[in-house]
């Protein structure tokens, strides 16, 4: 009778630890576009939102809605690689020139990190920015990877007051970028 009952105990916690188990990708669901040979995590309860002449696809909190997430494709020459376009920090402010704030835009922006990070078999660049709007002040993770001649940017932005709360699932958001 012990034995069955101390066997029930054992049983009853494991159950209830796999139970409380908490994964890096928790409350993150997949996307996957095999057209655009892309695939990503995104957090649980963000909304796909349709917009014109810009990203492939963004995603939008329904609970925050200026946290978003978009990817932007963009064609390269074929034989370019990512090392091909500089290091994470030159292409960090490069991007930073062009996309995140450009001249006569009223943003501003400072690259705070930039480092490379392999998925699978490819080397991407992550890239931090803080940006300055003209009414708030965001935070910015961004991944960089080219694959097949087309160069891919994943970017997903909240508001400066909310990135210490979640900065962490934001770069398992960005380090889930795959391309190819």
């Amino acid at each position: 009778m012990f034995k069955k009952i101390t066997s029930l105990l054992i049983l009853g916690c494991c159950l209830l630890l796999t139970a409380c188990n908490i994964t890096p990708t928790a409350g993150l669901q997949p996307f996957i576009n095999v057209l655009g040979g892309y695939k990503f995590l995104y957090p649980t309860g963000w909304v796909q939102v349709q917009v014109s002449g810009g990203p492939d696809v963004v995603f939008r909190d329904l609970i925050n809605p200026t946290e978003n997430v978009s990817v932007v494709i963009q064609p390269v020459s074929s034989d370019r690689t990512l090392a091909d376009l500089g290091t994470p920090g030159e292409v960090g402010y490069a991007l930073q020139q062009t996309a995140i704030a450009p001249p006569d835009t009223g943003r501003s922006a400072e690259l705070v990190d930039a480092y490379s990070h392999v998925n699978g078999s490819k080397t991407y660049y992550v890239l931090e920015y803080a940006v300055t709007l003209p009414d708030q002040q965001r935070h910015d993770l961004v991944a960089v990877g080219v694959n097949r001649g087309k160069l891919y940017t994943l970017d997903i932005s909240t508001t400066e007051s909310r990135w210490d709360q979640i900065q962490a699932l934001f770069h398992t958001v960005v380090e889930s970028f795959a391309a190819g």
